[in-house]
C-alpha cells in the first residue's frame, strides 16, 4: 500500500466546519447530512467485520457520536477517524455480548454473503457481479486473523492513516503497519492461489 502521503485525498463534504457546527448545535438538517455522508462507510466496515445486526449497530454509533458530540473537536480527517474509533469500539461490545451469550467463539457467518451489496432484487448482470464480488470481499476478509482484519478494514473502509488506526485499536503504528503488510501478503496468497473469476 502507498504511504499516507502518495494515497490520493478521498472526496470529503463540502463546508466540514460549518456542518460540524451545525451538528454540534443540534440542527436536524445538519445531522442528516452527517448521516448520508459517513452512514453507509461505517456500516459496510460493519457488515465485513460480520456485525450481526449492522443497521443497529451503524444506529448505536451515531447515537454515540450525538452523545458526544459536544467534546469534539478537530479536522474532517479527526471527524472520520473519531466516528471509526467508535464503530470499532461498538463492534467489540457486540462481540462480547454475543459470546456471553451464546458462550462460543465467532465464526464467519456465510449468510452475511448474501446480504453485501444486496442488489435488492433487479436481477441486472452488474448488480449480481457486484454482489458476488462484495461476498469475495467478505469471505477473503474473514480469513485473516482478526487483528490483519480490522487494520485493513480501517485503512480501506474507513480511509483512516496509520497514526489514526494505531489510535483505534490501541496499537504502536509499527505495530499497525507489520499487520498491514502480513494481511495484504495473506490477501495476495489466497488471490493468487484462488485466481481472480472472470
Amino acid at each position: 500500500m502507498r504511504s499516507d502521503s502518495a494515497r490520493p485525498p478521498r472526496a470529503g463534504i463540502e463546508g466540514f466546519d460549518a456542518l460540524l457546527a451545525e451538528v454540534q448545535a443540534g440542527r436536524p438538517s445538519a445531522w442528516d447530512r452527517c448521516y448520508r455522508w459517513l452512514a453507509p462507510a461505517v456500516a459496510g466496515y460493519l457488515r465485513v467485520q460480520g456485525a450481526g445486526d449492522v443497521e443497529d449497530l451503524t444506529s448505536e454509533v451515531f447515537l454515540a457520536m450525538f452523545r458526544n458530540i459536544g467534546s469534539f473537536s478537530g479536522t474532517e480527517a479527526n471527524f472520520r477517524s473519531w466516528v471509526f474509533v467508535i464503530a470499532h469500539r461498538r463492534l467489540q461490545d457486540e462481540r462480547r455480548r454475543r459470546f456471553r451469550r451464546f458462550n462460543h467463539d465467532e465464526v464467519f457467518d456465510e449468510s452475511l454473503a448474501e446480504h453485501v451489496g444486496d442488489p435488492g432484487g433487479g436481477g441486472t448482470e452488474e448488480e449480481v457481479l457486484r454482489a458476488i464480488g462484495s461476498a469475495r470481499v467478505v469471505a477473503l476478509c474473514a480469513r485473516l486473523a482478526p487483528d490483519q482484519r480490522d487494520v485493513v478494514l480501517l485503512r480501506i473502509v474507513g480511509d483512516l492513516s496509520v497514526d489514526q488506526v494505531a489510535e483505534a485499536l490501541d496499537k504502536s503504528p509499527g505495530a499497525v503497519k507489520q499487520l498491514q503488510r502480513r494481511a495484504f501478503e495473506a490477501l495476495r496468497r489466497l488471490v493468487d492461489r484462488q485466481g481472480v473469476p472472470l
